[in-house]
């Protein structure tokens, strides 16, 4: 499960400027909620290759009694219930406040792990601008500048780093007397590496015995008839009205003899529409859902058409690297006109998950139910399909005898044999010379050449470009054109 940090403090110290750091545009679900004097977002944050949930809580006042002040304090109170890490924000211009003493102390009392940004640190001394704020009594405080991203990613690994050694297990009790007997474990761990490294196939995920398979979209798109269609019994509540699901529900479920998991999330509405606060913070459950699932059914409703918030949520998962199918529910129910529109949305909204099947049913009337079982196997199959370095190469080969990459300078890159690097989604790892120059619209010419050569529906995938080591880069007194030709004199 993805960890969530939440982010408080309060008005105008920074918290938004750390929430579109940590998430990036290209990363965030624009899903922000309105709140009561501003908007509420949550999103998909990422530190190295560490992800995460976050939110942006909002500015609070933790003693407020009535008003504005009072529900948003509510508001951020069950964020932080929601919340594996705090990140406690603070001005360092204008130092402590007695606003930020109440927060603080109404910090220590949560049994969450805080950590103390200082805040619009840059170009001051860390010391001294971080000394009065110890009277918080929250530990050390961390000087930061969120908006020049200075201190933020150590921040942060170190916060995730102790939730993970909290949440790590104990070691056996008999863990001298193993080593004793096995020899040097450090020395082991060591040789497997360096054995996966030798055949980079050996870590290829194989498909899990019980796929989880989720099932997401807004309020009232049929999740949950879906869910107890493909169940064959009614297992969980589908009325007629928006956030029925409350939380995400797991459930075993098996066909054709094969068993999965059954993952019904709870909808994500679009903005402002919002008017609840367990709906607001159902999105972690459904963000959590998708990280945790290998498949995800995305639906959409074939009345209302391809919203920009569908496009933001197939963004995320597209984002996760999940196998996708797209159901377009309540085909019944959509005239000519609108089934017309839901496809030509589907062919320009929905662009970027052009990989995914694309089916028409009715979760009500069951119809059009066979085929999603199908195109989910197939999705399935396609993400965790294994792909010899020989196939990969040949096709590599072949993509480059089709349309060679464009040169950058005097450089052409060259790309010399392929592996496979990871699976859900396939990781195809491409080994050569100047690769790392190549263009943005030839990457996605590769990645699409790989997905029709192996046939791969449902899945996206990933391209790594290693550089390999320039031969000529060791050698004294001989000079050489960029792409390692002799200079002529």
């Amino acid at each position: 499960m993805l960890p969530t940090v939440a982010l408080v403090g309060r008005p105008n110290v920074g918290k938004s400027t750390l929430f579109n750091r940590l998430t990036k545009s290209r990363n965030a679900l624009v899903a922000d909620f309105p709140g009561l004097t501003r908007d509420r977002q949550y999103g998909k944050g990422r530190v190295d290759e560490r992800e995460f949930v976050v939110i942006d809580t909002g500015g609070f006042e933790p003693v407020a009694k009535e008003g504005i002040l009072k529900e948003m304090a509510r508001q951020t109170l069950q964020a932080l219930d929601e919340a594996d890490v705090v990140i406690f924000i603070v001005d360092g211009r204008a130092g402590v406040t007695p606003q930020d003493a109440r927060i603080a102390s109404m910090l220590r009392k949560r049994g969450r792990p805080v950590y103390l940004a200082v805040n619009k640190t840059e170009g001051m001394q860390e010391a001294r601008v971080t000394a009065e704020f110890f009277e918080l009594g929250i530990g050390t405080p961390y000087a930061i500048s969120a908006a020049h991203g200075e201190r933020v990613n150590a921040l942060l690994e170190f916060a995730l780093e102790e939730l993970d050694a909290k949440n790590a297990p104990l070691p056996p009790a008999s863990a001298d007397d193993e080593t004793e007997e096995f020899g040097d474990t450090d020395a082991l761990d060591a040789s497997a590496d360096a054995a996966a490294l030798e055949d980079p196939e050996k870590r290829i995920a194989t498909p899990p015995q019980r796929p989880k398979i989720a099932i997401v979209g807004h309020p009232n798109v049929g999740k949950s008839t879906l869910v107890n269609a493909l169940l064959g019994e009614e297992r969980v509540i589908a009325f007629d009205e928006p956030g029925t699901t409350r939380d995400s529900i797991y459930l075993d479920f098996t066909h054709n003899n094969r068993d999965y998991v059954l993952i019904d999330t709870a909808g994500v509405r679009k903005r402002g529409k919002v008017t609840e606060t367990i709906e607001k913070f159902s999105v972690i459950k459904t963000l959590q859902a998708i990280d945790d699932c290998n498949v995800v059914i995305f639906m959409v409703d074939a009345t209302l058409g391809v919203s920009d918030h569908d496009v933001q949520l197939a963004g995320f998962v597209q984002e996760a690297g999940r196998a996708l199918v797209v159901c377009l529910n309540k085909w019944d129910a959509a005239d000519a006109e609108a089934r017309k529109r839901l496809r030509d949305d589907c062919e320009r909204k929905l662009y970027f998950v052009d990989y995914a099947e694309t089916l028409t049913i009715s979760a009500r009337t069951k119809q059009g139910l066979d085929k999603v079982m199908t195109a989910v196997n197939r999705a399935l199959g396609s993400a965790f399909k294994k792909l010899s370095t020989p196939q990969l190469t040949r096709a590599l080969e072949d993509a480059v005898v089709k349309q060679q990459p464009p040169r950058v300078g005097t450089v052409r890159p060259k790309m010399r044999y392929a592996h496979q690097g990871g699976s859900n989604p396939p990781i195809i790892v491409i080994h050569g010379n100047a690769i790392d120059r190549l263009q943005a619209t030839y990457l996605r010419y590769l990645e699409r050449h790989f997905l029709d050569a192996f046939e791969l529906k449902g899945t996206p995938l990933r391209l790594e470009m290693r550089v390999g080591r320039n031969p000529y880069a060791e050698e004294t007194g001989v000079k050489r054109n960029a792409n390692g030709s002799l200079k002529r004199r």
